[in-house]
């Protein structure tokens, strides 16, 4: 395991057990395990962006505001585990098994879940987007999201965009569901000059405009 200097911890493991660990905040982006036993960990608010986590056993671990963006999940084992406000964004998920698993507001979202074991798509805490969902916003929220992207700690934590530059509507979404418009727009034009440190989960931003909200 090492750590680079964006605070990103760069897991490589191989055959090897983690369990019981506190991983709670933790940057897990491009991290690369395969065949690891995390059973009864903490992953709460983690970033998993990037990360390949194969033949891996997260039996009953806690992912609350944990985010699964363009990561690979392929063959592991999610039995029993708790998913609280979580986002998979382009996930690979083939032959991944939810057994038992508990969601609250979960979403997936431009992921193939054909593939998916014990999943109850129609569990009404989860939400399936084929793709990136469609949100009408007002110019002055449009205006607040693009002057948040000018902050440098908000353009590389990717929360805010998508890879081609464009505004991530879902992450718009989200933040509507925590915050009326107003209280947003304040928020992000507040972000764009005051936030002054690395980020990695959309969990961040609302927990920020929260406390200026006070």
């Amino acid at each position: 395991m090492t750590k680079s200097q964006n605070n990103r911890v760069n897991f490589k493991y191989e055959n090897i057990e983690k369990k019981d660990k506190n991983f709670m905040y933790q940057n897990l982006e491009r991290s690369n395990c395969y065949n690891c036993n995390f059973s009864g960990s903490n992953f709460d608010y983690v970033n998993f962006r990037g990360a390949h986590f194969k033949s891996s056993s997260f039996l009953k671990c806690s992912f609350k505001f944990s985010e699964f963006i363009g990561s690979n999940f392929k063959k592991s084992n999610f039995k029993s585990a708790s998913f609280e406000n979580a986002i998979f964004d382009s996930v690979r998920l083939d032959n991944v098994d939810f057994k038992d698993a508990k969601f609250k507001n979960t979403i997936f979202v431009s992921t193939d879940i054909s593939k998916v074991r014990n999943l109850n798509i129609n569990n009404p805490e989860i939400r399936i987007y084929d793709t990136m969902p469609e949100i009408n916003i007002s110019e002055e929220l449009k205006d607040a999201a693009l002057k948040a992207l000018e902050n440098k700690f908000v353009k590389a934590s990717r929360v805010l965009d998508t890879r081609d530059g464009d505004i991530n509507s879902l992450s718009l979404m989200i933040l509507l569901e925590n915050f009326d418009e107003e209280t947003l727009i304040k928020g992000l034009n507040t972000i764009s000059t005051d936030l002054d440190r690395d980020f990695y989960t959309l969990s961040y931003l609302i927990k920020f405009i929260k406390n200026i909200s006070l």
